[in-house]
């Protein structure tokens, strides 16, 4: 059965975006982008780069974790401003939302209804694992579906934010077992915890 893996960047005091959900990659962003970060991104985890960054890379490898991408309407609306309407036009590309009426791109598959429903039925489908993108209101609401966590720690703190979870998830303490990790030379640690 696929998984649903939450695989996102975090800073050390557990955000994953400033206060204002902008894009902390983006040009007035505040997360620095080291040359062996996206190396190693490119390398392992190469369906996550976004399709502008895949091609200025000449990165054209399919990968190997991931099929789908789910992404939460804030975290899609990054990418319209920025006059991108599909990131990922090589995986299936799943917006959930209660607000789009319609989705801007044809390949962008547009979900209003229950995300936990539907990440059940995908779970159930043939193909790779499930990457959850974010943001955080999304994984709050898929909390109890995630089977895995992939978490991109920046060295790096700002204070308050969005949490990795959002602001309205439940409280349910849980237990997840490292099971695999890799630290970089700048500093970024590549954390994978199985849930226990």
């Amino acid at each position: 059965m696929r998984k649903l893996v939450y695989y996102i960047a975090a800073t050390l005091d557990g955000f994953i975006a400033g206060p204002d959900g902008a894009d902390p990659t983006g040009p007035d962003g505040f997360w620095p982008v080291p040359g062996d970060y996206v190396r190693y991104l490119a390398a392992e985890y190469p369906e996550t780069l976004p399709d502008p960054a895949r091609k200025a890379l000449s990165v054209t490898a399919e990968g190997t974790h991931f099929d789908t991408v789910l992404e939460g309407r804030r975290t899609y609306e990054i990418g319209l401003r920025a006059g991108i309407t599909d990131a990922y036009p090589h995986l299936r590309h799943l917006v959930f939302s209660t607000t789009l009426t319609e989705s801007p791109a044809p390949a962008v598959e547009l979900v209003t209804s229950d995300p936990v429903a539907k990440v059940r039925e995908l779970k159930q489908e043939d193909g790779k694992d499930l990457w959850l993108i974010g943001g955080g209101e999304l994984a709050g609401a898929l909390y109890t579906e995630i089977d895995r966590l992939i978490v991109k720690l920046g060295p790096l703190t700002i204070g308050t934010g969005i949490p990795l979870f959002g602001r309205t998830a439940a409280f349910e303490p849980r237990t997840w077992n490292l099971t695999d990790h890799v630290v970089l030379e700048s500093g970024a640690a590549f954390l994978t915890y199985t849930r226990g």
